[in-house]
């Protein structure tokens, strides 16, 4: 068992979300799915209470708690891409499986759970600084999904 695991609460759906994570993610899978070994306040004995999965080699535990606590911004999954068409594709695969897009590059899934998309061209942008920092950073307020594109000619400056 892993010293250092990230527990998420679910509704219901926390292994189906597991899933969707394991499908869409690279080094991502569902480990163990472990049913509750008797009734609890929202299941009955023999529904799924765990899930245990990996996003991008990050270990998860997902429990079928109830709907008391939701999901919101407070935590996210960072996923770090290589170019556009990566980025189109994760951004893409969460935001139409009934996921929302939000801004600057942050989007949720249909379970409520938040991820930044986030090219390596955005944070390499962001570190360099000075004015070409600033362009790249008020050319990302503006924006949903990140534009490659777009923030490389804002860093440059034109």
């Amino acid at each position: 068992m892993n010293k250092n695991t990230i527990c998420l609460w679910y509704d219901k759906d926390a292994e189906a979300a597991a899933r969707f994570y394991a499908e869409t993610f690279p080094n991502s899978a569902v480990t163990a799915v472990r049913p509750a070994p008797g009734d609890y306040p929202d299941g009955k004995a023999g529904d799924v209470l765990t899930v245990e999965f990996t996003v991008v080699g990050i270990p998860c535990l997902g429990i079928n708690g109830g709907p008391m606590f939701k999901h919101n911004e407070a935590f996210s999954f960072q996923i770090a891409t290589e170019d556009q068409q990566e980025t189109d594709r994760y951004w893409n695969a969460i935001v139409n499986n009934g996921g929302q897009e939000s801004a600057c590059g942050w989007c949720k899934d249909r379970w409520g759970v938040s991820w930044q998309i986030t090219p390596h061209a955005l944070t390499e942008a962001l570190a360099a600084g000075g004015a070409e920092a600033k362009r790249a950073f008020d050319a990302m307020m503006d924006m949903g999904k990140i534009d490659i594109a777009a923030i490389e000619t804002a860093r440059r400056g034109k």
